[in-house]
């Protein structure tokens, strides 16, 4: 074999397994930004089910969505009589840092922008439709744990203000978005 043929050789095997090298690092690039995509959704829906996890990315759901997912109808409760009470500020914000919201500073800048003023009507409209869209995804199982997670946080933020005067728990206002939210997800 003259040494030509055997270059030649050499340049096919180099250059198919750089083909295949640049594949297989494709591929764990791939593999990387989906655990970090995945580690970031934990982090946000507080979930450590990798089957719930990978539907989540599945769905092209990203953390920030995740996020806003959770606290859109906390912010419309709040805001369902006319005016955000301080005690309901602090209940938003609560839940915007048990969902890690504290680390995203475009994040806390939208928080901070619905605190301030009315978001409008459309947004929880956007809301539901998106929830209609995806809500039959997910088990059974996880359908109830998500709608008993995001009520539970609207009736917290609803009850924290103290409704109307301090004499009732839940304003008319506040229970009728509850409601809302009820029906959207069953």
């Amino acid at each position: 074999m003259d040494q030509g043929h055997r270059r030649e050789g050499v340049d096919l095997e180099e250059a198919f397994f750089a083909k295949e090298s640049t594949r297989l690092l494709e591929q764990l690039r791939a593999k990387d930004q989906k655990e970090e995509q995945r580690e970031m959704l934990r982090q946000v829906v507080r979930i450590k089910d990798e089957a719930f996890l990978d539907r989540l990315i599945a769905l092209e759901i990203r953390p920030e969505t995740a996020m806003a997912l959770r606290l859109i109808p906390l912010v419309t409760v709040a805001w369902a009589d006319g005016h955000m009470d301080d005690r309901e500020r602090e209940a938003i914000l609560n839940a915007a840092r048990e969902q890690g919201l504290a680390a995203e500073e475009m994040s806390r800048q939208v928080l901070r922008d619905w605190l301030e003023s009315k978001p409008d009507v459309r947004l929880l409209n956007l809301w539901k439709d998106y929830i209609r869209h995806i809500w039959n995804k997910f088990t059974d199982d996880e359908q109830f744990q998500m709608r008993q997670n995001l009520l539970s946080a609207a009736e917290e933020v609803a009850s924290s203000a103290g409704g109307f005067l301090g004499l009732a728990k839940i304003s008319a206002a506040e229970q009728e978005v509850i409601d809302d939210l009820k029906k959207t997800l069953d």
